[in-house]
C-alpha cells in the first residue's frame, strides 16, 4: 500500500480523537469514583489538574526536544504513553495502596501522551502540502470535537448496558484506538522539521505583545472550553439531578455535538470568516451560556446553555492558533509549543479552581462555574487588546 499525506491527515484526525479520549473519558466516571472512592470535588478537580499539569511539563519538553528527534518517533512515543495510561486506568486503582493513587498515576501516564499530540499534530498538518491552513487546522481540531462526542455516547451507552461496576473495562477498550495509530505513524509520510531552517526563537516571540496576548487568548480558551466539558456530567446528575444517560447526552455530547459542527463550519468556510470578529463573537456568546447555565432553575434549560458552550468556544482554541500562525509564519515547533502550553494552563486551572470554589462555598458546582465566567470574560477583552494593537501597527 502506497501511503500519501492524506493518510497523514488521517493520522493526525486519529490522534486528536486519541486526544479526546484522554481528556474526557475519566470526567464520564467522576461520578462512579465519587460513590466507589468516596472522593471530593477538590480531588476529582485535582485529577483535572494533574492530567493538564503534566499535559504542560510534556508540552515543554516537546518545545524543546521534538525538533530533535523528530515528528515520527515523537508520534509514536505520544500514542504508546496513551494507551498504556487508557490500560492503566482499568487496572492500577484495583493493585496500588489507594484506589485514587491508582488513578492519579494512570492520568500521569496518558497525560504525558497527550501532551506530546498536542504539540505534535499542529505544525505536521501545518507543513503539509496545500494552501487554507486556517481552514485545515480548525478541521483538524474538530476531530478532537467527534472524537469528544465518541467517547461520551459510547461510555455512556456501554455504561448503562455492563453496569457501573464494571467501568474498569471501558479505558482498557479505548486504548486500542492509540494502540492502532501507532502503526499509522510508523508509515504515513512525514515532513519533519529542517535543522537549519529560519524561526523564531520563544525569546523573540515573547518580545512581541501581539504573541503575548495570543497566549492569554489560550489561556482563557483552554479554561472555557475545559472547564464546562470536564464537570458538565457531574453537574447534570448531582446539580441537576437528570438521569445520569440524559445528562451525559444532552449536557457533555451535544456540547461536544455543537463545538465539532462550529469548527467543521469554520474549516469549510473559514477563509470567509473574519476571524477578529469570530473570536469576539465566541467569548460574549461564552458568557451568556455560562450564565444561563448556572443562574437558570430549569434543568433542561440549564443543560442547554451548557452544550450551546460547545458551540462558543469551537473557535477559540483553533481560532486563536491560525491567529497566531498567520502572523508569526516562522513561529515553528515552539510557538505551537508555547500556545499549547498555556492552553492547558487554562484547562488546568479552570475545572481545578471550580472544584475547589464548589467544595468551599458549599452550594455546588454552580459556585465554581461562577467563578469561571472570568475566562470568556477575559478573552473578549484579549481580543479588543489584539484588535487595537493591530490596528495601531497598521496606523
Amino acid at each position: 500500500m502506497r501511503y500519501t499525506y492524506k493518510h497523514t491527515l488521517r493520522a493526525c484526525y486519529l490522534g486528536y480523537i486519541t486526544q479526546a479520549i484522554v481528556v474526557n473519558l475519566a470526567p464520564l466516571l467522576f461520578v462512579i469514583f465519587q460513590d466507589q472512592y468516596h472522593i471530593s470535588f477538590e480531588m476529582i478537580g485535582r485529577l483535572i489538574l494533574i492530567n493538564f499539569g503534566t499535559q504542560i511539563v510534556a508540552d515543554i519538553l516537546s518545545v524543546k526536544y521534538v525538533d530533535r528527534i523528530g515528528y515520527r518517533k515523537a508520534a509514536v512515543i505520544a500514542h504508546i504513553f496513551c494507551s498504556l495510561g487508557l490500560m492503566s486506568l482499568g487496572v492500577l486503582p484495583f493493585i496500588m495502596p489507594t484506589p485514587y493513587m491508582g488513578l492519579v498515576v494512570a492520568v500521569m501516564i496518558y497525560a504525558i501522551g497527550g501532551g506530546i499530540i498536542e504539540v505534535l499534530v499542529s505544525p505536521i498538518v501545518e507543513f503539509l502540502p496545500g494552501d487554507e491552513k486556517a481552514s485545515a487546522m480548525s478541521l483538524l481540531h474538530s476531530f478532537y470535537c467527534w472524537g469528544q462526542v465518541g467517547v461520551v455516547l459510547l461510555t455512556t451507552l456501554l455504561l448503562k448496558v455492563i453496569g457501573s461496576s464494571y467501568w474498569f473495562v471501558l479505558p482498557i477498550l479505548w486504548a486500542f484506538i492509540p494502540l492502532y495509530n501507532i502503526r499509522n505513524f510508523l508509515k504515513v509520510p512525514i515532513i519533519e522539521p529542517q535543522e537549519d531552517a529560519p524561526t523564531m526563537s520563544i525569546g523573540e516571540l515573547l518580545s512581541t505583545r501581539g504573541f503575548v496576548i495570543a497566549l492569554l487568548l489560550m489561556l482563557c480558551a483552554g479554561a472555557s472550553e475545559i472547564t464546562m466539558s470536564q464537570w458538565s456530567s457531574l453537574f447534570a446528575e448531582k446539580g441537576l439531578q437528570v438521569p445520569k444517560v440524559v445528562g451525559d447526552l444532552l449536557g457533555p455530547c451535544l456540547f461536544a455535538v455543537l463545538m465539532g459542527i462550529g469548527r467543521s463550519i469554520y474549516g469549510i468556510w473559514g477563509h470567509k470568516i473574519n476571524l477578529n470578529r469570530a473570536l469576539m463573537a465566541s467569548g460574549i456568546l461564552c458568557v451568556i451560556c455560562y450564565a444561563v447555565t448556572i443562574f437558570v432553575q430549569n434543568p433542561f434549560i440549564s443543560l442547554l446553555g451548557c452544550a450551546v458552550t460547545g458551540l462558543s468556544v469551537s473557535l477559540m482554541w483553533p481560532g486563536t492558533f491560525s491567529l497566531t500562525s498567520a502572523t508569526y509564519p516562522m513561529g515553528g515547533t515552539a510557538m505551537f509549543g508555547m500556545l499549547a502550553i498555556f492552553g492547558d494552563i487554562g484547562a488546568a486551572v479552570g475545572p481545578w479552581i471550580a472544584g475547589v470554589v464548589s467544595d468551599a462555598v458549599g452550594l455546588g458546582l454552580k459556585a465554581g462555574l461562577l467563578v469561571a465566567i472570568v475566562f470568556p470574560i477575559m478573552l473578549v477583552i484579549g481580543v479588543m487588546l489584539l484588535k487595537k494593537l493591530n490596528i495601531q501597527s497598521k496606523g
